[in-house]
């Protein structure tokens, strides 16, 4: 009778992961890029999760790429150090001495910590810079906002290679100037210019909200390009979710296949976006 029960689980369990296998398989060999910040970022059990998440997505046939922020460590480092730092349309004022801070924070503490945290789930990460072999070169964004930085170019083949050797890339948002200058650049506009060299199948943005909303509230689950652009001229989108709606609007310009804006406070986020059918953000189409 044992015996019987225990081949009785088996077959359960064999029907569902032959049930489950064809979801699991929908990303195979598919580039997904995620731009990870806000709220998971201070949360040592969401770095767990969060990592925990990218190594079972590579585990599934994934190639994965995180870009990352840290404009709160920044903040807190800047402040330590008495540098007062300054913005300009949600931009930072960035001079000499806050590109300095910036660059320490982000490919030493932030990248490092991710970093390990994968490592600590089983995967094989590496930390790098846009500044790391010419991965992301910039244009300097406005005089006034100092070493700021726009991605013109990005050499994609260098993320093609850490593919090729089962590692997974965790890229702080610097970028090299054409003079040699250090630009810092918006976490989410580096995601979507890697994701658009990288033509991904996925831009995920991490974000402290649900996703995009109607004028009542409730959040889009699939939305085209040009719904996005009338509800930025009139007015629904607005505030922070606007640079994110236009970044996902020049990614999928750029070849991206699709972008979702997801809460990357909920439990394992990222895989229920690409494992479920009905996701968990506001994904983004041409």
């Amino acid at each position: 009778m044992k015996t019987q029960d225990m081949d009785r689980d088996w077959i359960a369990t064999a029907r569902t992961l032959n049930q489950a296998l064809p979801m699991l398989q929908r990303y195979n060999g598919a580039i997904v890029v995620v731009k990870f910040g806000g709220h998971a970022m201070g949360d040592d059990a969401a770095m767990e999760e969060f990592a925990r998440d990218i190594v079972l997505m590579q585990m599934v046939g994934v190639n994965p790429v995180i870009v990352h922020g840290g404009g709160p460590m920044i903040n807190e480092k800047l402040e330590r150090l008495g540098i007062t730092s300054e913005f300009v349309g949600g931009k930072r004022v960035t001079d000499a001495a806050t590109v300095e801070v910036v660059e320490m924070v982000l490919s030493g503490l932030v990248g490092k910590r991710i970093v390990q945290a994968i490592g600590a789930q089983g995967g094989r990460a590496v930390s790098l810079s846009g500044k790391d072999a010419s991965l992301m070169i910039c244009d300097q964004t406005d005089p006034a906002l100092g070493f700021v930085g726009t991605p013109s170019e990005i050499n994609a083949d260098v993320l093609r290679d850490f593919f090729d050797k089962g590692m997974i890339p965790v890229i702080a948002p610097l970028g090299a100037g054409r003079s040699g200058e250090t630009f810092n650049v918006n976490g989410d506009t580096a995601a979507g210019a890697i994701a658009a060299a990288l033509k991904a199948d996925r831009l995920l943005l991490l974000t402290d909200v649900e996703g995009v909303k109607n004028a009542e509230g409730a959040v889009l689950t699939e939305l085209k390009a040009h719904q996005i652009r009338e509800m930025i001229d009139d007015g629904t989108i607005a505030g922070g979710m606007i640079p994110k709606t236009e970044t996902a609007l020049t990614a999928i310009e750029g070849g991206v296949r699709g972008v979702v804006i997801l809460d990357g406070r909920a439990p394992n986020a990222c895989l229920l976006e690409l494992y479920t059918e009905h996701g968990a953000g506001s994904l983004i189409k041409k």
